[in-house]
C-alpha cells in the first residue's frame, strides 16, 4: 500500500506543478491534469510517473493481454478521480477502481 500512496502523491505533485505553471494553481485544472496523466500513461504504458518511480505497474487481470487499453484506462481513471472507489479495498488490497476496470497493480 505504501508504494501506491507514494506514487499517488508524486502524480498529484506533478499535476499540481503543471496547474501552477499554466493556470496559477486551479484545483479543477489540477484534477484534470491528474486525470489526463493517468488516462494517457496507464492506457498506453501501464504506469504513471509515480508508478514508475515506485516500481509498480498496472496490468490487465487477464493473463496474456499486453496492455490496459483506452477503455479500461478510462474506467480506472474516472473512478480514481471520484476518490471513494479508490479508497475501498477488497481482501486482496485491490481498490474498487481496479476491480471495475479489471486491472491489478504489480511490482515491476
Amino acid at each position: 500500500m505504501g508504494r501506491r500512496i507514494g506514487a499517488l502523491m508524486v502524480d498529484w505533485l506533478v499535476a499540481s506543478l503543471a496547474s501552477l505553471a499554466f493556470f496559477g494553481y486551479d484545483p479543477m485544472a489540477t484534477l484534470g491534469i491528474f486525470a489526463l496523466e493517468n488516462l494517457l500513461l496507464v492506457s498506453t504504458l501501464g504506469y504513471t510517473i509515480g508508478h514508475r518511480l515506485f516500481g509498480i505497474t498496472v496490468r490487465p487481470e487477464v493473463a496474456g493481454v499486453p496492455y490496459i487499453g483506452f477503455l479500461r484506462g478510462a474506467v480506472r481513471t474516472l473512478l480514481l478521480c471520484l476518490v471513494i472507489p479508490a479508497v475501498i479495498w477488497d481482501a486482496d488490497g485491490r481498490g474498487m477502481h481496479d476491480k471495475a476496470a479489471r486491472t491489478v497493480i504489480v511490482r515491476r
